[in-house]
């Protein structure tokens, strides 16, 4: 499975699930979106495995995305949500910052479990670099392409006027011959970046449809509730917005949380027009205060919401939904970055995976 697929299922609503395998993480890096520490949290082993058994072959994810906090710190719980994933044909590809790659050789624990993986991501940016060097990063990149695991990596630079970005792509291609993609992202004031991070280039709503394609796959946060959002300033609220709750692993199998995302009507709206349009057509664009905060505070605006609610029902709020998806998943994979990525950087993502030259 390479990067451009994986990204390209992006806007179709319930084609992937996103899994905090753990908010764990024995890296410090400053721009870290989870601010995960040692000290994190992380959903039960029992209740995670539980869930992805729910799977079928008739009713299930495209793909298991696993990611952290560092995921490879629970090297184990990988290899056998792997195997139940791939029983009811569910691929998995996992997100990874690296830590392990110091060492000189893969240790037996994540060599078993990168090779139990469709796709294998890592991390790396100025940031991750003061923590786990380039050299020791591609190092590891080609013991994994070695094992015949196609991999990517997720960048992350201050914006596309950043030099390190040149000099990062430039050297992954020099290096590996142009088969490694990469998607590149820009810092966002999130997580441990809060503090210190602009605001983003992300313009504010004016009012047209803008669909969400973040909403589209549910997220298994780390204390097991599952959210329709992958933003992490959601991921991390607690209470979780009522529109935004999909269940949770505790009780709750992939049937449910598949049914009530694809069911619901605020979040049909939501991926197929986004808030800004719902704030514009049925309440007032400047109780809107941004693209996902507004999201968040759809509650706070129970005329907004109960009209979202209406119009999202039934077979024309499914019919926008469906439409939604086919005009993002037509656009391309390098449209989706362009999007929510960095556009200078969005091809990328289209590099073919494979081994190196």
């Amino acid at each position: 499975m390479d990067l451009a697929e994986l990204v390209g299922l992006r806007p179709t609503p319930c084609a992937g699930l996103l899994v905090t395998l753990t908010q764990r993480c024995p890296l410090s890096c400053a721009h870290c979106s989870t601010a995960s520490t040692m000290a994190g949290d992380e959903p039960t082993a029992r209740q995670l495995l539980d869930f992805v058994d729910s799977f079928t072959v008739e009713d299930r994810p495209e793909l298991m995305l696993l990611t952290g906090g560092e995921p490879l710190l629970r090297p184990a719980l990988v290899v056998e949500l792997a195997a139940l994933a791939r029983r009811s044909g569910t691929r998995t590809a996992l997100l990874s910052g690296m830590f392990f790659a110091r060492q000189a050789r893969l240790p037996d624990r994540i060599r078993a479990a990168v090779t139990a993986l469709d796709h294998f991501s890592a991390s790396i940016d100025a940031f991750h670099e003061r923590e786990v060097p380039r050299t020791d990063v591609f190092r590891a990149l080609r013991a994994v392409l070695a094992e015949g695991v196609p991999v990517s990596l997720h960048v992350t630079g201050t914006g596309p006027a950043d030099p390190y970005l040149a000099d990062l792509t430039a050297d992954v291609r020099r290096t590996f011959g142009g088969h490694v993609p990469m998607l590149v992202n820009e810092v966002r004031a999130v997580g441990r970046a809060a503090g210190w991070a602009g605001a983003g280039r992300a313009p504010a709503p004016d009012g047209r449809p803008l669909p969400c394609a973040m909403a589209a796959w549910p997220v298994i946060a780390q204390d097991g509730a599952v959210l329709a959002c992958c933003n992490q300033d959601t991921v991390d609220r607690r209470p979780v917005p009522p529109h935004l709750l999909l269940g949770h692993i505790a009780r709750d199998g992939w049937a449910d949380v598949r049914r009530r995302s694809l069911a619901g009507p605020a979040l049909r709206m939501l991926r197929a027009v986004g808030p800004g349009h719902l704030y514009a057509r049925y309440g007032d664009l400047a109780d809107c205060t941004g693209y996902c905060s507004g999201c968040r505070a759809l509650g706070e605006h129970p005329g907004v919401l109960a009209a979202a609610e209406r119009d999202g029902a039934g077979p024309v709020g499914e019919l926008l939904d469906l439409q939604a998806a086919h005009s993002q998943r037509e656009a391309g994979p390098a449209a989706l970055v362009r999007r929510f990525g960095s556009p200078r950087y969005a091809d990328l993502v289209t590099l073919p995976g494979g081994a190196p030259r």
